[in-house]
């Protein structure tokens, strides 16, 4: 059964999460992680809780090896975004096609990678949504391992902007931004951004029945937050 929270969240764009966000006070939106791919259509906005992974130079964890990505893949389904943390300054791709057609094929939501995406061509052709800090060429094999998976990660750090990320955040991507809420703050933010997009929508009827649009958004907008 779909998570309701990710349903409701599917009808939010990112800036009205971002100024749900900024009236309670929350942080959560991180910019410079452009969409390399979208999704069917050409849509743009992906909503999910977070299957998380790190990956950098060093020890993969005990045990047979795997290769990066497939653990999350597996334990992702239809209202996950895997969300991966490759900050290590190694340029070496922390997601490549394969495992872009393993995750669409799984039904997952969609990848957020802070760090160098590979093979974004074959994401693109797939319509499958990927998120990613750079774009690269550069294998991950001898540069970066997996270093673990539903581990919490950061995203964002050299953007600006540092967010924690917990395994079952909740994550929505678009165009505009990547905003990570945590599980316990969903339904507040939920509410929050509701109230704000349906002020935005009356705001937008009066100004196309003829409302000066100073006289909207000099009465309406500024304070829209506080209330």
């Amino acid at each position: 059964m779909p998570d309701p929270h990710v349903v409701r969240l599917r009808r939010l764009d990112a800036c009205a999460v971002s100024d749900a966000l900024d009236k309670l006070g929350l942080t959560g939106a991180v910019t410079g992680l452009p969409q390399r791919s979208g999704g069917p259509g050409g849509n743009s906005r992906i909503a999910g809780r977070a299957v998380t992974m790190k990956v950098g130079p060093g020890q993969p964890p005990p045990g047979p090896p795997k290769h990066l990505g497939c653990t999350a893949i597996e334990l992702a389904g239809a209202d996950s975004v895997i969300v991966v943390e490759q900050r290590s300054g190694v340029e070496a791709g922390c997601w490549g096609g394969l495992l872009t057609l393993g995750a669409k094929v799984r039904g997952v939501a969609g990848v957020v990678a802070d760090g160098p995406l590979r093979d974004v061509d074959e994401a693109i052709a797939y319509e499958f949504p990927v998120f990613s800090r750079s774009l690269t060429s550069r294998t991950a094999r001898g540069r970066v391992v997996e270093l673990g998976v539903q581990v919490p990660v950061t995203i964002g750090a050299e953007l600006g902007g540092e967010v924690s990320v917990h395994p079952g955040d909740y994550v929505l991507a678009d165009r505009s931004a990547v905003i990570f809420i945590a599980e316990a703050d969903i339904e507040r933010v939920l509410e929050a951004a509701e109230m704000i997009v349906a002020k935005e929508a009356a705001m937008a009827k009066a100004i196309l029945s003829g409302t000066p649009i100073g006289a909207v958004m000099g009465g309406n907008y500024e304070h829209m937050l506080r209330t």
